[in-house]
C-alpha cells in the first residue's frame, strides 16, 4: 500500500506512535503535576 492509502485509524503503526506518544506526554504532566503540587494525581481529583 502506498502512503495515501493507509489506514491512519485503528490499529496502524501511525495510530500506535501517536497513542504513545500522548501517554508518554501525559505520564510525564501527571509526574510534574505531582512533584510541583506535592500531592498524588488520585488525590488531586479528589479520590
Amino acid at each position: 500500500m502506498t502512503n495515501s492509502t493507509q489506514s491512519r485509524f485503528g490499529f496502524s503503526s501511525f495510530a500506535e506512535t501517536w497513542n504513545g506518544r500522548l501517554a508518554m506526554l501525559g505520564f510525564v504532566i501527571g509526574l510534574g503535576t505531582e512533584l510541583l503540587t506535592g500531592q498524588g494525581i488520585l488525590s488531586q481529583i479528589g479520590l
